[in-house]
């Protein structure tokens, strides 16, 4: 698999690089707006190409996927270029601006036979993994409610447009939220229907919310109350699920490295739910590499990208306006 990053960024640089060769792809080129920085980042990370022009680097370049990880706002115009060159994508969350958007992505490689692709890595996680299968197997009976703990904070390599520009998509709702309403997702099983939320800036943002809580509704009847923040230096991460046989408790597992605890509680007691510690991009990387061999889907495809992004939309309308607001899928 030869691949192009579409973006020179930090999490390229920490993370992906790394996982897109573990899984046995070449990167051949990165596009930056600036030639000098896409040269450097090229030298630094042992890439062939470095380019400031889109138009040249999927012309140029013997592409087979793109990587995605430029600021939100550039993704639609971006991703449609790949696509119309003839390249699968995998997009860094969230997918678009909107709703609409990310939607005319996904059908535009769905019509072009292209394999599309959200790096939605917590899906991936050994962590996560064991508790839904923990739930798949009725270990803790009917799910009652969730309560995920994503309240963190932003490290200064971060900052930047995440905390002072909401043209290009900053805050923690497009940040933080759609993580969490991909893995509420990928536990249970059934998408968010309604929801309520509150929003804050209160110490980093500058013009964008630093701080959200919402609850949301599923349709079986589910409640779940979120936390997500970038102000919180000493809190720690979280995951629980209730049911009427038991509840799984996990900490320290909203997180990109394989680590964290995770409890279950039953009438028998607790005992500790053992999981995988293996590289979460490297497992999403050759689930995509898979798909494209026409094995299986991605981790997390198009679809789960739009609506996570449809959960997070509703929860800042909800923030803004104070009322309570349905979820809009688009249709898809």
């Amino acid at each position: 698999m030869r691949w192009g990053l579409i973006g020179a960024s930090n999490i390229a640089a920490n993370h992906m690089i790394g996982a897109i060769r573990a899984a046995g792809g070449e990167i051949r080129s990165v596009l930056s707006a600036s030639a000098d920085r896409a040269a450097s980042y090229a030298a630094q990370h042992g890439i062939p190409h470095g380019y400031a022009d889109l138009d040249a680097m999927l012309a140029s370049d013997d592409l087979d996927a793109v990587y995605i990880s430029t600021t939100n706002e550039k993704h639609l115009a971006q991703a449609m270029a790949a696509i119309a060159a003839g390249k699968h994508v995998l997009c860094e969350k969230p997918l678009a601006m909107t709703v609409a958007d990310a939607i005319t992505m996904v059908r535009a490689a769905e019509a072009a036979g292209l394999v599309f692709a959200t790096n939605h890595h917590l899906r991936n996680a050994g962590s996560h993994i064991a508790i839904r299968e923990a739930v798949q197997a009725g270990r803790i009976g009917k799910v009652l409610s969730a309560r995920v703990f994503h309240a963190v904070y932003l490290p200064p390599v971060l900052h930047g447009w995440r905390l002072d520009n909401p043209a290009a998509g900053g805050g923690v709702i497009p940040d933080i939220v759609v993580h969490d309403a991909d893995t509420v997702r990928f536990h249970l099983g059934e998408d968010p229907a309604e929801v309520v939320a509150i929003k804050a800036a209160s110490g980093l943002g500058q013009g964008v919310e630093d701080s959200c809580m919402s609850v949301w509704t599923l349709p079986s009847g589910v409640m779940v109350q979120t936390h997500e923040s970038f102000t919180h230096a000493y809190a720690t991460t979280g995951f629980e699920l209730h049911g009427t046989e038991g509840s799984i408790v996990a900490r320290n597992v909203m997180t990109q490295q394989p680590v964290g605890q995770i409890t279950l509680r039953t009438e028998a007691g607790e005992a500790a739910l053992p999981f995988a510690d293996h590289n979460l991009y490297v497992r999403a990387l050759n689930l995509f590499h898979a798909a494209i061999r026409g094995e299986g889907r991605p981790a997390a495809d198009g679809v789960d990208g739009v609506k996570s992004l449809a959960v997070a939309a509703a929860v800042a309308e909800a923030a803004e306006t104070g009322r309570r607001v349905a979820v809009n899928y688009g249709g898809i």
